[in-house]
């Protein structure tokens, strides 16, 4: 039997913990490594050359998804498994444009893990089946790449001016991506807009 070499990245030690207990029961699976921050990912994927890394999407450090496009790049054999708590449709959206090989919901049941990541191993897509109808539902995101990441370093409290200067761009540009983005999504002011696409999924 070919045993699966699994990095786990995940940042609660508590649900880590019981991760790895969960997978080290199955036979053909070996945890490798764990670690609790997005940045630690590729190091130790390039040290460890797991077969599968199975990912939780929002960690400190660097998000799940930043992370599955820097082993994309790196260690293009290694398969992606992300886990998240929060099935926004738009958050699978972003996963599937990451061309991540597995996407599950953490209360999905045990036995379904540890297939998933056999599937994952082998190259097949697996996505849970209700959040990928809700997807389907949800439709496209509105907003550009460039909306997106303004609106994104907007959630996390960054002024203008500042935003300006992380992503080399004029002010008046800066400003004219928040107006935009409040048009596209039909909401009331800035605040408004970065809860529609949090709730939604487009930002974290």
């Amino acid at each position: 039997m070919r045993q699966l070499r699994i990095l786990l990245a995940e940042d609660v030690q508590m649900v880590r913990g019981a991760l790895v207990a969960l997978l080290e029961l199955e036979d053909d699976l070996t945890i490798v490594a764990d670690i609790g921050r997005g940045d630690e990912i590729l190091p130790t994927a390039l040290h460890h050359n797991p077969d599968v890394a199975v990912i939780d999407i929002d960690l400190p450090g660097l998000d799940g998804l930043t992370a599955v496009t820097q082993l994309q790049q790196r260690l293009p054999t290694c398969r992606t498994l992300i886990l998240t708590s929060l099935g926004r449709p738009g958050t699978l959206r972003r996963a599937l444009n990451a061309r991540v090989t597995g996407f599950m919901l953490k209360d999905s049941p045990p036995a379904q893990l540890a297939e998933s990541v056999r599937r994952v191993a082998t190259g097949q897509r697996t996505i849970d089946p209700e959040l990928a109808l809700a997807a389907w539902d949800a439709g496209e995101c509105p907003l550009s790449d460039r909306e997106l990441s303004v609106l994104q370093l907007a959630a996390t409290g960054a002024e203008p001016h500042e935003i300006s200067d992380m992503l080399c761009l004029s002010l008046g540009t800066v400003r004219n991506y928040l107006t935009t983005s409040v048009t596209k999504l039909n909401a009331r002011n800035r605040i408004d807009a970065i809860r529609i696409a949090h709730d939604t999924g487009w930002i974290i």
